[in-house]
């Protein structure tokens, strides 16, 4: 499909481009010019830039589709209709699915599911086998088979010496554990941040020190095998600080926070509504704070949705009985604009470090490079409700609010979807 983009801020530090205004021709799914005033030809269609900028189309991290076998929950056509709604023209999807993704036959129903879409969905495989944390799956042959990375998504690994092997084990062949930091014998059955709120909330607690517990231990066996690791979804001060620690000690670590811990505090939970159910909880704002400054300084290398659908009988419940989690594909962009990021932070932690962390190739915006981009508008409103939520699911706090920060289109795969 072709496209003439006029009037557009160009945001992509790798571009010759890079803030500039310009208008942009993409034909046959490729950039073929870039300059100050392009003319209209025949057969393509204008999209008005002004005000706008455009960025390497985004890509999250980590987020949940529950095909196979929850797709009540969401399937591969709604998570990816959301996802490009929201910007995203790349996910990796957890392997949280029933059947888990922990073999190269998962994998490839994912993959070939997820064809000619415009969205590219890589699939993350299991580290252990129905995410048990017991025996290894099929590490490697799920790498062969397209696998970008190995997780038990929200599940967290309890046995150091299982730990220790995947590691090893992963050493040989270039794969990438993502582990979720939190130790579960100090957590329990908690549900909400433990501070002076939950007392009041009458629920009982997770410690930061249940995620920083099991951080320095996944730091040090990182160091111990000089082997690299992906923490996902960090949420506490001192999970800045020991991973800020580590890098400078050399230790081969990444991590990523969800947009949400970005902008939400517990404070949030007052009135018990179970959309703010999330896992790691909500925290204080003085973590709030220490994310926002790992993202800016550099210790924290990615911002992803931690997108979690789940159907209404799971949600609209009693807050102890209800599932955690959020949708989030569609609302990240407003969320980061909500918490102050710049549009040159907002490109590096959503577009270029999330593909770099997992070996992908990265988009430029450059004259003869495939079109792979997003097109949004940092100060434009809009109502986010039923009608436009692309999701199976409705478990998100935003549903009925007006948002500021609007994504205006998508493109990739030569296939592009404008938004009003």
């Amino acid at each position: 499909m072709n496209l003439l983009i006029k009037g557009i801020t160009i945001n992509d530090p790798n571009s010759s481009f890079n803030q500039k205004k310009c208008d942009i021709r993409i034909q046959q799914g490729k950039i073929t010019e870039v300059a100050k005033q392009l003319e209209a030809t025949k057969n393509e269609e204008i999209h008005d830039g002004k005000g706008a900028f455009v960025s390497p189309g985004f890509f999250d991290l980590n987020c949940m589709i529950g095909d196979p076998g929850l797709e009540t929950k969401e399937d591969i056509q709604s998570g990816t209709e959301a996802a490009k709604a929201g910007g995203f023209t790349g996910i990796a999807v957890l392997p949280i699915t029933k059947p888990v993704v922990q073999s190269k036959g998962e994998v490839a129903y994912v993959l070939n599911k997820a064809k000619q879409n415009l969205v590219d969905v890589h699939p993350i495989g299991a580290i252990s086998n129905n995410l048990e944390g017991k025996e290894l799956a099929e590490l490697y042959d799920m790498k062969k088979a397209g696998a970008v990375a190995f997780s038990d998504g929200s599940r967290a690994l309890a046995d150091d010496g299982f730990v220790s092997r995947a590691m090893q084990y992963c050493l040989g062949f270039g794969g990438l554990l993502m582990l979720f930091p939190e130790n579960k014998s100090i957590a329990g059955k908690a549900q909400v941040n433990e501070s002076s709120n939950n007392v009041l909330l009458g629920m009982k607690g997770i410690p930061a020190l249940a995620e920083e517990m099991q951080l320095a231990r996944d730091i040090f066996l990182a160091g111990y095998h000089d082997a690299p690791i992906h923490i996902s979804n960090i949420s506490t001060a001192g999970a800045v600080a020991q991973i800020r620690k580590a890098k400078k000690d050399g230790i081969k670590i990444t991590c990523d926070v969800a947009a949400h811990q970005l902008v939400f505090t517990e404070e949030v939970l007052n009135d018990f509504d179970s959309n703010y159910k999330v896992k790691p909880p909500l925290r204080g704002k003085a973590d709030q704070k220490a994310l926002l400054a790992g993202l800016k300084d550099g210790t924290i290398d990615a911002i992803s949705s931690q997108h979690r659908p789940q159907e209404i009988e799971f949600k609209d419940v009693e807050f102890e009985i209800a599932f955690f989690g959020i949708i989030a594909l569609q609302t990240v962009l407003p969320l980061l604009v909500k918490a102050g990021l710049s549009e040159a932070l907002i490109v590096e932690k959503l577009s270029i470090n999330p593909r770099k962390l997992l070996n992908l190739p990265v988009p430029v915006i450059e004259i003869g490079a495939e079109a792979n981009l997003v097109v949004y508008n940092l100060t434009k409103t809009w109502q986010y409700d039923r009608a436009n939520n692309a999701s199976k699911s409705s478990n998100s706090p935003l549903l009925g609010q007006q948002l500021t920060g609007k994504v205006l289109l998508t493109y990739n795969n030569k296939q592009f979807q404008a938004y009003e």
